[in-house]
């Protein structure tokens, strides 16, 4: 009797799953144009770049090179659209891109980083996973985060390109004043314009991305009931 073979499967890949998809109704049911709007932005590449002292002047020209705009000064965020690039602290960048992959992105910064001299003048590590990212825009969008933020968040204090590193509901995330803001048609204006909205990136660690959408999402709540109570 002959002996058939069958060919194994293999088994299919699982879609990657965002921190928070399991919010994703709750997201999109909450606040208002008038108020705030929240989403996820997952899955954006993002690489950590530390530099010392000494190597930061030689890195900052060759990264520039790479990523098409320069490494930012302290508080700052360099980039307009992507990559872009957050300063994390003294000789310590996160590069942030939303067309590349992590492990792209990585490989060619360190390729950058090392055609001149031989050997990466930095450490780049891809944390891609380590973070997501939510996007809260609106009117309002400042009132929600001064319900758990520290931060002094007024245009004349946290301008357009600002970054800083603090806490939300007791979790610790990184903000981002973009700068740039939509009037809900896909047109991008400044703020202050007649349409123009604020709009802030939060980056937060994966595992405290559910507890701090449920905090936004709270707090979102409680300006809506505010803004109706008083309109």
């Amino acid at each position: 009797m002959d002996e058939t073979t069958t060919a194994e499967v293999p088994a299919p890949r699982a879609e990657p799953r965002s921190p928070v998809a399991h919010l994703a109704d709750r997201i999109g049911g909450a606040g208002s144009a008038d108020t705030a709007l929240l989403r996820e932005l997952p899955f954006l590449a993002q690489v950590e770049l530390r530099v010392d002292a000494d190597e930061e002047q030689a890195a900052s020209r060759l990264a520039g090179e790479f990523l098409g705009c320069p490494l930012p000064e302290a508080g700052r965020v360099s980039g307009g659209g992507h990559p872009y690039v957050l300063w994390c602290g003294p000789g310590w960048y996160l590069v942030v891109d939303g067309g590349a992959t992590g492990r792209g992105l990585a490989a060619g910064l360190c390729a950058a980083l090392g055609g001149e001299y031989g050997a990466v003048c930095g450490s780049v590590v891809d944390v891609s996973g380590q973070r997501t990212v939510l996007e809260l825009r609106g009117p309002r969008a400042r009132d929600v985060l001064a319900q758990g933020c520290p931060l002094d968040l007024h245009p004349r204090v946290f301008a357009a390109g600002a970054y800083a590193q603090t806490l939300f509901a007791t979790t610790n995330i990184g903000i981002h004043h973009t700068g740039m803001h939509s009037n809900g048609n896909g047109v991008r204006e400044k703020e202050g314009s007649e349409n123009g909205v604020p709009v802030f990136r939060i980056l937060v660690r994966a595992s405290f991305a559910d507890h701090l959408t449920r905090r936004l999402l709270d707090a979102m709540e409680t300006e809506t009931r505010g803004s109706a109570t008083t309109s």
